[in-house]
């Protein structure tokens, strides 16, 4: 007897298909009845081990309900389960205790069997008609009992192998242990019904015995799926062997009379299992450390995971996170306090910034003028009209409030006078010689600014300015010679002076100002 056909033979098939030949050979030649004995004697066995696997798991199911009850939230489930599974297998096992009564009933009848349950010994132990080899054909195979009992095994096998499912070596051991496929029958040469296999011709000793290893079977696969549902219970906690304690702050910088905020943790860590670290999808080092060159300014955000091994399932896990920092100039306020001064009807640009902060994050209050934000932690300010001190106030928020960073006194002042020059090409003159091309090239303009030197380098627009040469004034409007100025400059001589006065020029301010004259001589 053993497996199907086509198919490997498992070892428990093996096994009863060798003692089934053995039986048969023994059979055959009428072998003395200490033989038949000895299967008493393997059934005793099995017994102890029965006997032995139900205190272990009464053991491990108390042990069990006791960790649910001080932990119910991580274990109920899964002692749910194991309750689940202890009502079936107690349900199989009493279904084939039942089996092997009936079958004993047959064999030495009811009379017998009420007698030994009645003086408390289990009827399947003392069989006199333990050599009958029909009994157990009539009761599993002519009465159909087999047939059922071979679909109760194996919807029990198809639930333990489901409850094993994330054990793959666990659930294939099961397939084997409960399997009850056809099965070969070396007399017919031909695959039979598993019950025809199991009970056809089979001595009441030797059938006990076989059921009696399901029932020993049973109880050791609860055993294992005990301690396999417990084990569950653990399989997504991450497994720690050391423990760091860290100081994670809001922000390094914090000003005074600011909260410092900082959380204190402490983490478990694996030190024989290393994470997977990935910042904006590249991955980093091994450390987890994050290091950037820090390029252009703002805030800058950033995300990332960490990725490690499920305990339970060997499959990777993700945990995201995201995080942010500010990246600013670097800066160092350097003042001369003589030198505070603004300029009326000036756009007066500022460079603001607080360290630590994102610009986004500052407010600008002016006290006698009015401020605009620029980008890149620039602000305009501009005076009143008739300021002659303005104060500039900073703000900045943090973790939800403002918090006032310091603030400045400035002097007010016009803006002052320009220079006046005519600027041909490249060249700007303010006195002095020239040469007759450069003096008549037709784009040359009159400018008015603070010179190369100047602090200041502000837009001013030339209204008008006249022309005196050898006492005679000619007046042009804008910045450019007029075609009366040309023509009678053209007529000029080596050596011609030539005065461009009563230069009238337009600032920012809006006002209008008169400057100095540019006395040029022809060379």
């Amino acid at each position: 007897m053993g497996g199907a056909k086509n198919c490997p033979e498992t070892p428990r098939q093996k096994m009863i298909g060798m003692m089934y030949l053995v039986l048969t050979a023994m059979l055959a030649l009428n072998v003395s009845t200490d033989i038949l004995n000895g299967f008493t004697m393997v059934d005793d066995s099995l017994h102890n081990s029965v006997d032995a696997a139900n205190s272990r798991n009464s053991k491990m199911y108390r042990d069990f309900e006791e960790a649910t009850q001080q932990n119910p939230e991580k274990m109920q489930d899964w002692y749910n389960r194991a309750v689940e599974l202890g009502q079936r297998a107690d349900s199989l096992y009493n279904y084939i205790q039942e089996f092997k009564t009936q079958i004993v009933v047959l064999a030495d009848g009811q009379k017998a069997v009420d007698e030994r349950i009645a003086a408390g010994i289990d009827p399947t132990r003392e069989i006199q008609g333990k050599d009958n080899r029909d009994v157990a054909g009539q009761y599993a195979i002519v009465e159909g009992n087999g047939a059922i009992l071979r679909d109760v095994i194996a919807m029990y096998r198809d639930y333990i192998v489901e409850l094993a499912e994330n054990k793959p070596e666990l659930a294939n051991e099961f397939r084997n242990v409960f399997a009850c496929d056809k099965m070969w029958n070396e007399h017919m040469k031909d695959s039979v019904e598993w019950e025809v296999g199991m009970f056809d011709g089979m001595p009441v000793c030797a059938c006990v015995t076989v059921l009696t290893k399901m029932q020993s079977d049973i109880r050791t696969t609860e055993s294992e799926m005990i301690l396999y549902l417990l084990d569950q219970t653990d399989a997504g906690d991450l497994r720690v062997n050391k423990l760091n304690a860290y100081v994670i702050p809001k922000s390094d910088y914090v000003i005074q009379g600011a909260k410092y905020s900082a959380q204190i943790i402490l983490a478990a860590i694996d030190s024989t299992q290393t994470p997977e670290y990935y910042i904006n999808g590249q991955r980093i080092n091994d450390q987890g450390i994050y290091e950037v060159v820090a390029s252009g300014l703002g805030v800058k955000k950033y995300n990332g995971q960490i990725a490690f091994p499920d305990p339970a399932t060997g499959e990777m896990q993700y945990l995201p996170f995201e995080s942010e920092y500010v990246v600013s100039e670097p800066s160092v306020t350097i003042s001369n306090t003589d030198l505070n001064i603004m300029y009326r009807g000036y756009d007066n640009p500022f460079s603001i910034s607080v360290p630590g902060v994102s610009n986004d994050k500052l407010k600008v209050e002016v006290s006698g003028g009015a401020s605009v934000t620029q980008r890149n932690g620039l602000w305009i300010i501009k005076p009143n009209d008739q300021a002659k001190t303005i104060t500039v106030k900073v703000k900045a928020e943090m973790e939800g409030t403002m918090h006032n960073m310091g603030e400045r006194a400035y002097r007010v002042k016009a803006l002052p006078k320009p220079g006046a020059y005519f600027k041909s090409g490249e060249t700007e003159y303010q006195e002095g010689n020239i040469s007759r091309s450069a003096l008549l090239n037709k784009n040359a303009t009159i400018i008015a600014s603070y010179g190369p030197d100047g602090l200041l380098d502000l837009p001013f627009t030339i209204k008008s300015f006249k022309l005196n040469i050898n006492g005679m004034y000619l007046e042009a409007k804008g910045n450019k010679f007029s075609k009366d100025q040309m023509d009678r400059l053209g007529k000029l001589k080596k050596g011609a002076i030539v005065v461009i006065t009563d230069i009238r020029a337009q600032g920012p301010d809006g006002k209008e100002t008169r400057l100095s004259p540019i006395p040029l001589t022809m060379n």
